[in-house]
């Protein structure tokens, strides 16, 4: 049996929501595809200035909470993956105390660090050789010559550019398929021109979160403005006619079958809702969705995560 191995977001907001996922694989597996693993959970801890990807403003994770969540995820067999992504890290930024801190709570042999800057690849290799090192889809790289260059290097993983999806002509060629990491649900509209500079607003926007915590409320610098009409509104209703979306058939009878079995969804930021359905819809079975998605909101909701309050009398 081919194992399908799924790469899940968050590690703040979404934590309470995965460890259920994970305790019900485990306790229901005839729920579920054949052969679904977890193989991380991705993200990072506001307020980490060396986040990419998506752009999180008035949080700050205690070290406490840290340490807990790195601690249970990882007693699950599971490694915590940091998404330090940031495209516009500089020396100076390599000294982030709280980073550094989340680094050194996660320094056990098992976790991975997604890397988009070379400045900050090279130091955490450096200095946290115990990590494992993944290159993010973030790089765009969106030729065969370059990707098959960059799974020669010393990369666990190589995620790769969602423009690339269902590329059957590309993918065929492509070498060490064992390391590609495929995101079958990016909500991007195909061929975006933008995304590198969304990254790139994200990464001065922190900048100015940075600033702006060190400065009373009337010097505070506004954040620089970012509208998306497709991805900030898409879920995986909405993506389906997208070239670049991947079905779960095309997941286990073309991909797995090529050497192809690590898969990421995204949705660090998504509405818990939203994300709940992708998680069904790629990991049940289809006949088990219904019964499956509603033990799993009884128990978010005996655990207080969400709250569903009586019908009010008109």
């Amino acid at each position: 049996m081919s194992t399908v191995r799924f790469h899940l977001p968050g590690l703040r907001y979404n934590y309470p929501l995965n460890m259920f996922w994970m305790s019900m694989l485990k306790q229901y597996p005839q729920y579920f595809r054949e052969g679904v693993e977890i193989a991380s959970f991705f993200g990072s801890f506001p307020f980490s200035l060396w986040n990419g990807g998506r752009l999180i403003t008035n949080d700050q994770c205690d070290e406490a909470f840290v340490k807990r969540v790195i601690s249970s995820i990882n007693a699950q067999g599971v490694p915590v993956r940091y998404t330090f992504t940031n495209p516009l890290i500089t020396e100076e930024d390599l000294d982030d105390p709280f980073c550094n801190f989340c680094m050194k709570a996660g320094d056990n042999g098992n976790n991975e660090v997604l890397v988009f800057s070379p400045i900050l690849e090279e130091y955490i290799r450096k200095n946290y050789p115990s990590y494992k090192i993944d290159s993010t889809t973030c790089k765009e790289i969106k030729d065969l010559d370059s990707l098959n260059a960059e799974l020669e290097k010393d990369y666990k993983y190589v995620v790769l550019d969602y423009n690339m999806n269902n590329q059957w002509d590309i993918i065929e060629k492509i070498q060490h398929k064992e390391k590609l990491e495929v995101l079958v649900n990016a909500c991007c509209v195909p061929d975006c021109h933008r995304r590198g500079d969304h990254y790139k607003n994200i990464a001065m926007n922190q900048n100015i979160i940075r600033e702006n915590r060190k400065l009373p409320k009337d010097k505070q610098k506004p954040l620089i403005p970012w509208k998306c009409e497709y991805g900030d509104k898409n879920c995986i209703y909405t993506i389906q006619d997208y070239n670049t979306y991947i079905s779960p058939e095309l997941m286990w009878e073309k991909y797995v079958p090529m050497g192809i079995n690590n898969f990421k969804i995204e949705g660090r930021t998504a509405n818990l809702f939203s994300l709940i359905e992708t998680y069904c819809h790629y990991m049940l079975k289809p006949e088990c969705v219904g019964e499956a998605r509603l033990l799993l909101l009884r128990n978010l909701e005996a655990s207080k995560i969400i709250q569903v309050n009586k019908p009010r009398t008109a």
